[in-house]
């Protein structure tokens, strides 16, 4: 019988039960994760073993050879089931850390340092022995349930465990509020910006703020495009963990994701040189605040502060601001500066940022208006508001290419494209696919879509903000002033009547 999408997410989600009401979400996420990493691992291996064993006849030395061939190697005390058996040991706590570092250690190239930042022996996370013991008993008794067996035989589709995965990260990102939105972008959004970008064969993908990967993912099978690369940068270390668990879970074992703060100190390069990427995507954290602390040596003058900060990102050795040093307070033209000089020859990119960038000024305004001059600006797409985790306000993807052959900019307002989602929008397939045809299209529709020219984009001093080149304002129809006439001799008589009802009542009171 084959294990189901539905019941695998639900026991999952159940599991979390174990957690609710002691840890947050946003702590108790990982656990989890690593948890259903593990049976993973552990359930394939199992399944992997009992067929080297029957093909040969139980020749112990032959199975061993066969099992290092593997994805991934296992020693028997880091499988599930053992864990499970230990499950009512006094240091469960510590034979899962040490499980944990074991398999680490056996597949290094592939795992190192994914899970240093997940101690299933937190006192301070899990609490005491007494109460932590039967937390993790119950939480290994969830994931023994027969709906969760995960052998490949039992789930057939690859991509159930990888769907599992992301569904939790999605319910994980709902919970958590404001820091749900650092590390998922919701899966809608993630399938628009891959349509826009159209990832090729051979193509090297790059995110700069991963997060959990579900992004880049999204880049490189939405299209159906086999042969790609995947590379990205996550600062958070428990995110940088989750993001490559979700590229292994999804198949894809041969993903560059560095840990480490892209601005500060960016990880893919080439001879001392940031690497080059045909497609770049990002969903980078809004105006982020003191983006430019890697810069700043902290003197105690503001105006040493202010000065040093100039003269560091000035010399960034990567020269990724040549265009403009974005404010200290608001990192988005950061971020979007270090993607347009990862950008290939034949680049194209597609960011998710704020409204913001489109009209703020002094420095962003600057780059704004030297970004529009070198001519990579292709497209500006508003979206609905209440698409994100942790924020309501609407957003906006700019789509930038390379050797473009005009100078003209696509404007689309797509922010009445969403359906109702309980407190979360969403984009409905028909509102993506209405997106795209009218970004393939490159034309002006009423009320939709405006091809601006440069020398319009000038007349508006640079300015981007999408209600200066799309009119959407919709006419209210005339008022049919003898129809409110009659209304209102209507309603007066009513209340007239309704009057003279109330005076009879007071009289036969006596009032």
């Amino acid at each position: 019988m084959q294990t189901n999408q539905q019941t695998i997410n639900e026991t999952l989600w159940k599991a979390c039960d174990t957690f609710r009401g002691i840890i947050g979400s946003s702590q108790y996420k990982d656990y989890i994760l690593v948890m259903l990493f593990i049976k993973y691992l552990s359930d394939t291996y199992k399944e992997h073993l009992e067929e080297y064993d029957k093909k040969y006849k139980g020749d112990i030395q032959r199975v061993k050879r066969a099992l290092k061939n593997e994805r991934f190697l296992l020693d028997e005390e880091c499988t599930f089931d053992y864990l499970y058996n230990n499950r009512n040991a006094d240091n469960i706590g510590e034979i899962i850390n040490k499980a944990l570092d074991r398999v680490e250690e056996d597949n290094k190239i592939k795992l190192r340092g994914v899970f240093r930042n997940i101690d299933f022996n937190s006192e301070a996370m899990l609490g005491k022995t007494k109460e932590r013991n039967p937390m993790l008993k119950h939480l290994l008794e969830d994931f023994n349930a027969d709906s969760l067996d995960l052998r490949p035989s039992k789930i057939g589709n690859n991509d159930v465990i990888g769907d599992a995965y992301e569904y939790l990260i999605s319910r994980f990102a709902s919970d958590a509020g404001k820091k749900g939105g650092e590390f998922f972008t919701p899966g809608e959004v993630s399938t628009l910006l891959a349509k826009l970008v159209k990832p090729q064969e051979n193509d090297r993908i790059y995110d700069p703020t991963c997060g959990s990967g579900s992004l880049l993912i999204k880049a490189a099978k939405e299209t159906n495009v086999s042969k790609v690369q995947i590379y990205g940068q996550e600062r958070n270390g428990s995110t940088h963990a989750l993001c490559k668990m979700n590229m292994f879970l999804h198949n894809i074992d041969d993903a560059k994701i560095e840990w480490g703060d892209t601005i500060a100190n960016p990880l893919h390069t080439k001879e001392g040189r940031l690497m080059k990427f045909q497609v770049v995507v990002a969903n980078p954290p809004f105006s982020l605040d003191k983006w430019a602390k890697g810069f700043d040596h902290g003197e105690t003058s503001e105006t040493k502060k202010k000065d040093s900060f100039k003269m560091e990102s000035s010399l960034d050795k990567f020269r990724r601001f040549e265009w403009g040093v974005p404010p200290k307070s608001k990192g988005d033209y950061a971020f979007v500066l270090h993607m347009l000089n990862s950008l290939s020859e034949d680049g194209r990119m597609a960011v998710v940022l704020p409204h913001g960038v489109l009209f703020r000024g002094a420095s962003e305004g600057k780059i704004r208006k030297n970004i529009i001059d070198n001519n990579v600006l292709d497209a500006v797409i508003g979206l609905p508001e209440n698409l994100f985790f942790g924020t309501g306000i609407p957003a906006v993807i700019l789509v930038f290419k390379q050797n473009r052959p005009n100078t003209n900019i696509l404007f689309i307002d797509a922010s009445k494209e969403f359906s109702k989602d309980k407190n979360q929008n969403k984009l409905l397939t028909e509102n993506i696919s209405k997106i795209v045809k009218h970004y393939e299209e490159y034309k002006t529709t009423d009320k939709y879509s405006f091809v601006a020219t440069l020398d319009e984009i000038k007349e508006n001093d640079y300015n981007l903000n999408i209600p200066r080149y799309v009119d959407t304002f919709e006419e209210e129809e005339p008022v049919d002033m003898d129809a409110v006439k009659e209304n209102i001799v209507r309603i007066k008589t009513e209340l007239q009547e309704v009057e003279e009802k109330m005076q009879q009542y007071l009289n036969e009171l006596g009032l």
